[in-house]
């Protein structure tokens, strides 16, 4: 069974890679935008906060071809916090 669906990588984005410490071929831009952000200090990426503002410059665990499924465990809690 493939899983093509799990990684997506635009070398033509004026920004690719947007994030060191992942190999160039292994860059996976599907979570360009990552779907964490929200929660915070539960995202479980490296981040940090400056003058209040979370900044993921650092963070490049939504970019590593192999965090696909750990993304999509991880939207389970972003699913209940936005439940009404």
């Amino acid at each position: 069974m493939s899983e093509f669906y799990k990684f997506n990588q635009n070398e033509k984005c004026e920004y690719f890679p947007c994030h060191k410490g992942v190999k160039t071929e292994e860059f996976n831009c599907l979570f360009c935008y990552c779907p964490l952000y929200m929660l915070g200090e539960d995202c479980g990426g490296n981040y940090s906060y400056t003058h209040g503002i979370k900044d993921c410059s650092k963070c490049n665990m939504p970019h590593h071809k192999d965090n696909y499924n750990t993304i999509l465990r991880k939207m389970n809690l972003v699913f209940e916090r936005t439940k009404k």
